[in-house]
């Protein structure tokens, strides 16, 4: 799979996924839930569709605060897996 080219992140970041932001070759978006239960289950919830996508994000959990991180490990930086990955997550939340 191949690495996406840094205008093709700066277009997906001002497109469909203006929540999220860049951090070198990680893709990240912090949610701040209603509760704690509600933050575990949406964490529940990603972790669901990261299973059957078989993509999982970095997930840290700090209260109600549930912040994402995507990176292609495997490939050294962003690719398509973490764009499809971060729209799945934006339509979870």
């Amino acid at each position: 799979m191949a690495l996406l080219e840094q205008q093709e992140i700066d277009s997906a970041l001002a497109g469909d996924l203006t929540a999220w932001s860049q951090e070198g070759d990680v893709l990240v978006r912090s949610v701040e839930a209603a509760t704690f239960l509600d933050g575990i289950d949406l964490v529940r919830r990603v972790g669901e569709a990261a299973e059957k996508s078989d993509h999982h994000p970095d997930i840290d959990i700090r209260w109600r605060t549930i912040t994402f991180r995507l990176s292609t490990h495997s490939e050294g930086g962003l690719t398509d897996k973490d764009v499809v990955m971060a729209g799945t997550i934006d339509k979870l939340v």
